[in-house]
């Protein structure tokens, strides 16, 4: 899709040597990039403490239960005992 954007010469020009960029599109594309990622990162970081979650969850038992059912829970459970 071709878009005409009016940017800072300067500031593109320090950013293609900085990311050793060949070409004008390679740094917005990498800037662009760089952005979606940081802000995906900062959405991660503001869902800390809103997400419930057992500090004592074990996966291998889980998978136990899922392949031995209640009897190998009980199992599993005696042996931790």
């Amino acid at each position: 899709m071709a878009t005409n954007l009016a940017l800072d010469d300067q500031l593109i020009e320090e950013a293609r040597v900085l990311g050793g960029h060949r070409t004008k599109r390679e740094v917005v594309t990498q800037a662009l990039l760089d952005y979606v990622q940081k802000k995906k990162q900062l959405q991660i970081l503001n869902s800390f403490g809103t997400i419930d979650f057992d500090l004592n969850y074990d996966s291998a038992m889980q998978r136990k239960f899922k392949r031995d059912g209640a009897v190998g829970l009980k199992k599993a459970e005696s042996k931790l005992k």
